[in-house]
């Protein structure tokens, strides 16, 4: 089990303010790494900071304000964190906009046809841009310095194809149905390919380079949905939002030392159908 300990290395977590990177973070420090939380909310990165407070020690954690699509900002960042002796051991390239397809209001602007150019571009370089952008300045630290881990979070769907009959609703015309927006699966699969990429890339320095592809998590969604997603999944039930911690502290530890560019895919069995 020691195997699994992170003190005394640093995590950094890209787009901490959503569901699962809060889970992120709880369990680095959990595994006792020091972690730095950073997105572009800073409001929420505040109310993320002090809810950790609960269980975890002020020094173990810090939040910086970081848009992950600004190379220069994701250096300053790395310059902020060295001037305070800390060196990135662990990135997670987290960051991400999931546009929900069942909100009411992406009925239209969700399918191909209309799917704007603006919003293509936008989702690609938060999604996947900022991942190699990350990458390329926390990466080449961790090289220089003789070794780390970088780890992509992806999703099922980026080994599989959406489902487009998970988000169709009663009454509507079929080129009014609400769809999962093209840039979701383009951006997983390229996160795949990243990863591979990356594996490849710094191995004699010491870097390794891993994927996580999760299953869909149970956030509220509506009773119709959850139905339909659950008739797809051997397990029956989608994911509990902490039920990625065990996996997070594997890929990120020495745990996994001899796992380099993989695609560990949990998500209760779905895509093996």
């Amino acid at each position: 089990m020691n195997k699994f300990n992170l003190t005394g290395k640093v995590a950094l977590i890209t787009g901490a303010a959503g569901l699962l990177g809060v889970e992120h973070a709880e369990a680095l420090l959990e595994s006792g790494a020091t972690v730095v939380l950073t997105d572009v909310d800073e409001d929420r990165l505040t109310q993320i900071s002090n809810s950790l407070l609960d269980h975890h020690k002020k020094n173990k954690f810090l939040y910086k304000v970081m848009d992950v699509t600004n190379q220069t900002n994701i250096k300053e960042v790395s310059s902020d964190l060295e001037s305070r002796g800390l060196s990135v051991d662990i990135l997670l390239n987290n960051a991400a906009i999931d546009p929900k397809v069942h909100k009411e209001s992406l009925i239209e602007t969700s399918r191909l046809e209309s799917f704007s150019l603006d919003d293509w571009d936008y989702q690609l370089k938060v999604g996947l841009t900022g991942a190699m952008l990350c990458s390329q300045v926390f990466g080449t630290n961790m090289a220089e310095k003789g070794g780390g881990v970088i780890l992509n979070i992806a999703s099922d769907l980026s080994i599989i194809a959406p489902n487009q009959k998970l988000y169709q609703k009663d009454g509507l015309l079929a080129h009014q149905q609400p769809v999962k927006p093209v840039t979701y699966s383009v951006i997983k699969h390229g996160l795949i390919g990243l990863t591979k990429y990356l594996a490849t890339y710094w191995p004699n320095q010491g870097v390794r380079c891993n994927a996580l592809s999760p299953g869909g998590v149970l956030n509220g969604q509506s009773d119709d949905f959850v139905q339909k997603i659950t008739a797809l999944i051997p397990l029956e039930r989608m994911a509990e939002k902490d039920e990625y911690r065990s996996a997070i502290q594997f890929l990120c530890s020495d745990a996994s030392a001899y796992m380099n560019g993989q695609n560990i895919v949990m998500d209760g069995g779905r895509s093996i159908l």
